[in-house]
């Protein structure tokens, strides 16, 4: 079991990116394989941000586009997306002990997808975003460094 980051999302998505391709196999194997898979809410609203955003990229996707992308990635009878439970504030007090002042900003977003792979008991994240490594028992995957499928 793994989670998929939205940077994993966005250059599946993306035809500009020179990532394109290899993050884009990647989601195919995880599309079509058995192994559970994850997303939270969050990343799949920040990919709707980003493919969405004229600043971000240089051929935005419409809303409409957007969400044709994650339908199909949703669609994928192994990928559930993580929700809150109950234990999901003290894991979140127990995560900012841990890590303290580090974590503020635009890192809340990261430490919320933590704190959800904590409390379903999910180790391992597939992204290119480093900040996850300053988070204690999380295992970070680069999709361009290894197969991870």
């Amino acid at each position: 079991m793994f989670v998929v980051d939205t940077n994993v999302l966005v250059y599946a998505a993306d035809d500009t990116a020179g990532e394109q391709e290899a993050c884009r196999a990647q989601l195919e194997t995880w599309r079509r394989g058995a192994t559970p898979w994850h997303l939270t809410w969050n990343v799949v609203y920040e990919f709707l941000r980003v493919t969405t955003h004229p600043r971000v990229l240089r051929h935005p996707r419409t809303s409409d586009e957007a969400w044709s992308f994650v339908a199909a990635v949703l669609a994928s009878p192994s990928c559930s997306v993580l929700l809150p439970t109950d234990g999901h504030e003290a894991v979140l007090r127990t995560l900012l002990d841990e890590v303290g002042a580090s974590v503020r900003g635009n890192v809340l977003h990261d430490a919320h997808t933590a704190v959800l792979m904590r409390e379903h008991g999910i180790r391992r994240i597939v992204t290119r975003d480093t900040d996850f490594h300053r988070f204690p028992g999380l295992e970070v995957v680069d999709p361009l460094a290894t197969n991870t499928g």
